[in-house]
């Protein structure tokens, strides 16, 4: 454990985005301690290619170390290393393994799956598993550190159904640089119910991790918080690739990776995204949705059928969210180049949960007020129920066992959050007072909230005991205090 506070200033976290009225200031800028060296806001950026002009890697999945009765055992080193993200460039990046995109491991319910890491870096690092529910010993508590030079073993437990999670370090007011130099990966968690499904599968279930960038004039990677500039569109670590694709039918495992920005992701043809996932697992039935909306750390699982188009088509995966759209507005372009059988098919049922009118009894209603400085100070403040995060406190108390309400509010005017919780799967009720669209009915673990916006959340504690946080997702804001503790007893 560590109780060292590296004091972050740094503009409005938002500015990263244009989600801010246009007009408003940003403030001064600010860096993680410990951090490796820094590029300078105003140096000029390295010439990125050409849109289209380079290829989207798929990750490596991982093999396990040994598998013996019912556990996996994997082992990573978290080390840096090069990327080739510009071509001809070696772009420091930090990595598992010295992957950059992030490797896949695969994990099948109610199979143990335990990952020893090791601290190859000069600083101190944890690893969360997005989306799991895990013992606190494995959950990567932002003050749950280890050291360089040594090594902590993971224990994921699965104990919960199949749901596209991902992995990254956690360490308090590092996990924003962390992050963004490339400590990711990614998690596919499977059961029987999901395997028996006709979906994609094999070489057409892809995952795809999209984020924002920043580069220097040398190539590398440029960090400041609050960033304006990071208009560098990545897919699986390239910057706005192709994708080759056969005409049939594609599952694509997306996951914003972002520390800010918003992404709202749709067809150039016009053609509706049939979303089949969200952050737990799939939904009841598919969605035809003409705009993807993914806030940082939010996933979604859709299904893109190119068999509608001859070879030799080229699709466009593009960006409506937030930025000019010269800059962001494409991320990915899907080239059609062959024939290919598809035995694949899309169920019109594909999971059952209960109706949010059958869920369990709420115990407590709870209020949480999302909030940050937002007047212009060179060093803003991140709250929740305006406190700032201090890992001595614990600020919520739950009952093993009990459903909760807990109604989520973004008390700022401008600036937008989301709403992670470690632990546990929710279900959105509402949205505005509204119920949740069709988008967000399965299962989630990350929600975003819009300036002056309440969502209602039903949550169920009933995997472990322990204390655990919640916080906003946009890490920026995270490291600047908009978090908090709650302990399951």
């Amino acid at each position: 454990m560590i109780n060292r506070r590296t004091v972050l200033g740094g503009a409005l976290a938002a500015a990263g985005l244009p989600l801010l009225a246009p007009g408003i200031p940003a403030g001064g800028e600010a860096h993680a301690a410990e951090a490796l060296p820094q590029a300078g806001p105003h140096r000029a950026q390295a010439p990125v290619p050409p849109a289209f002009t380079t290829a989207m890697p798929v990750p490596p999945v991982l093999r396990p170390l040994s598998s013996t009765g019912d556990v996996d055992l994997y082992k990573l080193t978290i080390r840096r290393s090069t990327a080739e993200i510009l071509p001809g460039t070696a772009t420091d990046v930090l990595t598992y393994d010295g992957h950059f995109p992030g490797p896949v491991i695969h994990a099948r319910s109610g199979r143990r799956v335990l990952v020893r890491h090791h601290n190859g870096l000069d600083m101190p690092v944890t690893v969360h598993l997005h989306g799991a529910s895990v013992p606190p010993p494995s959950d990567g508590n932002p003050m749950d550190v280890f050291a360089p030079g040594t090594s902590r073993t993971y224990v994921y437990t699965n104990r919960q159904p199949h749901a596209s999670l991902w992995f990254h370090d956690h360490a308090h007011h590092m996990e924003a640089e962390h992050v963004y130099r490339g400590l990711t990966g990614t998690y596919l968690l499977t059961d029987e119910l999901e395997q028996s499904l006709p979906l994609p599968k094999g070489q057409y279930d892809v995952p795809v991790t999209i984020r924002d960038a920043r580069f220097d004039e040398q190539g590398q990677l440029a960090y400041t918080m609050s960033d304006r500039n990071r208009t560098t569109i990545l897919a699986n670590g390239r910057p706005t690739p192709y994708f080759q694709v056969a005409a049939r039918k594609y599952r694509f495992r997306l996951l914003n990776a972002s520390n800010l920005r918003l992404f709202a992701l749709g067809l150039s043809d016009g053609t509706a995204l049939t979303q089949i996932g969200s952050d737990g697992g799939l939904l009841e039935r598919p969605v035809a949705v003409p705009v993807l909306v993914l806030s940082p750390g939010e996933r979604a699982d859709v299904v893109i059928d190119f068999s509608r188009h001859p070879v030799g088509t080229r699709l466009v995966l593009t960006n409506s969210g937030p930025g000019r759209p010269d800059q962001v507005g494409k991320v990915l372009r899907f080239d059609v180049v062959r024939k290919a059988d598809d035995p694949s098919s899309v169920p019109k049922v594909l999971r059952t949960l209960p109706p949010a009118t059958a869920l369990p009894k709420a115990a407590v209603t709870r209020h949480i007020a999302l909030s940050m400085d937002e007047d212009g100070r060179p060093d803003p403040r991140g709250f929740i129920n305006g406190l700032l995060y201090d890992p001595d406190r614990i600020d919520t108390t739950v009952a093993f066992g009990s459903s909760e309400i807990w109604n989520v509010t973004n008390t700022n005017r401008r600036i937008a959050h989301n709403f992670h919780l470690h632990l546990v799967q929710f279900r959105v009720l509402e949205r505005g007072g509204l119920p949740a669209g069709p988008t967000e009915a399965g299962l989630k673990d990350t929600v975003r909230v819009a300036p002056g916006e309440t969502v209602k959340l039903h949550v169920t504690f009933d995997a472990f005991r322990g204390d655990y946080v919640y916080h906003c997702h946009m890490l920026d804001h995270s490291a600047m205090g908009m978090m908090a503790t709650f302990r399951v007893r």
